[in-house]
């Protein structure tokens, strides 16, 4: 009994060896599907975070002491050049006016007086009718009648000039923001800030580059001819602000630190859609008229900060159903070889490809997950188009 149940085992091995040398060899091909690399002309934008600025701002600081008595502005508003927005308590300052203007009307009688003694004593002079020393003293008696009127004079500019101070007016045309003071608030000269003004029409876009673009940016600022919509910005919410921008400056100096310079744009902003210190983005049209490589973004593999593709490479190898002949006979297979590229700006699901690879090779565009460099591929699917996108936001 024991010997047929060992010859059962025996005969079944024998089957199951049999079985497994007919099975084919595992498949560790890797199926891929493939793009010819071609040159296209591509329309882009260079994207930068940018901020909006006014172009003048200033801080409303009272320059006389006292409390607020009137608020004359809606708060967040346009205002205009001259529009009377605060007073402040002006009785302390009329009446210094009013004693100032008395004080010069006193002077002016004394004068007066002075210059009828002086012609007087002058006349008599002239006969040797008076003394001497009289005469001198009427001389002196109208200059000093004479310096007073201009102190006074004075005295009374300076009480106009407070009492003018007392109501405040907005410096230029702009909005206005929210007020610091509310009425009856008391205001210390030169410290409490009432406000703030600023311009809103036209616009500053202030946005920071790298001093590697500043050549660039230099040649754009001088060009006598540039393209349509050369910079224009997307607003917080990504819709296209409608009107297009012009380079105002460029700031004097590179920042030692960071390596980077501020440049100006400048929008009209008739409608007030631009508020200073919003976020937004400035799109920078590329002048860049020659073709370029361009392929779908998922085919390009991002590590450490260096990006890579992997390229359909031909090589031969040893057919191994050629048995001991096999170092004669070779097969073609496809392998992945993968390339270090250097990336330029995105095109929506593509990107343009400044250095790494040329036109016509074929480069990996699905299953680039599972790859790693010389593993064997196959092309399951047919090589598809070329990298299409005529423009990208």
């Amino acid at each position: 009994m024991n010997k047929a149940i060992l010859n059962t085992v025996f005969v079944s091995c024998l089957l199951l060896a049999a079985c497994a040398k007919k099975q084919p060899p595992a498949n560790t091909e890797v199926p891929v599907n493939l793009l010819k690399v071609t040159k296209k002309t591509v329309l882009y934008y260079d994207k930068y975070p940018a901020t909006t600025a006014a172009l003048s701002q200033v801080s409303l600081l009272p320059q006389v002491q006292g409390a607020v008595t009137g608020i004359f502005f809606t708060e967040g508003t346009h205002v205009k050049k001259g529009q009377k927005l605060y007073t402040i308590d002006e009785r302390l300052y009329k009446d210094a006016y009013d004693a100032a203007v008395a004080n010069l009307q006193v002077s002016q009688g004394t004068l007066v007086q002075s210059q009828q003694d002086a012609d007087r004593y002058d006349y008599l002079n002239k006969y040797n009718a008076v003394a001497k020393q009289l005469y001198d003293h009427a001389v002196i008696t109208l200059q000093n009648a004479k310096n007073s009127v201009k102190s006074s004079e004075q005295a009374v500019k300076s009480a106009k000039t407070n009492l003018s101070y007392s109501t405040i007016y907005a410096p230029f045309d702009g909005t206005i923001g929210l007020s610091q003071v509310k009425l009856g608030n008391v205001v210390t000269v030169g410290t409490t800030v009432l406000n703030t003004i600023s311009t809103d029409n036209p616009m500053a876009v202030d946005f920071v580059i790298n001093e590697k673009q500043l050549p660039k940016f230099e040649k754009l600022q001088f060009a006598k001819k540039a393209v349509d919509s050369l910079f224009t910005i997307l607003l917080p919410d990504g819709s296209l602000y409608p009107a297009t921008g012009k380079m105002s400056v460029i700031d004097r100096a590179v920042d030692s630190q960071t390596g980077s310079i501020t440049i100006r744009l400048v929008f009209s902003n008739p409608k007030g859609v631009l508020r200073t210190g919003m976020s937004c983005q400035v799109r920078v049209h590329n002048q860049d008229t020659e073709p370029q490589l361009v392929i779908p973004s998922k085919a390009v593999v991002e590590q450490m900060g260096e990006y890579f593709v992997y390229v359909a490479k031909d090589t031969l190898v040893n057919d191994p159903k050629a048995g001991a002949d096999s170092a004669k006979k070779q097969l073609k297979q496809l392998r992945a070889d993968e390339k270090k590229v250097q990336v330029g700006q995105t095109i929506g699901a593509n990107v343009v490809i400044k250095g790494g690879i040329d036109v016509g090779e074929r480069v990996v565009v699905d299953g680039v997950q599972t790859l790693h460099d010389n593993v064997p591929i196959t092309t399951a699917n047919k090589i598809g188009p070329s990298a299409g996108g005529k423009g990208g936001k």
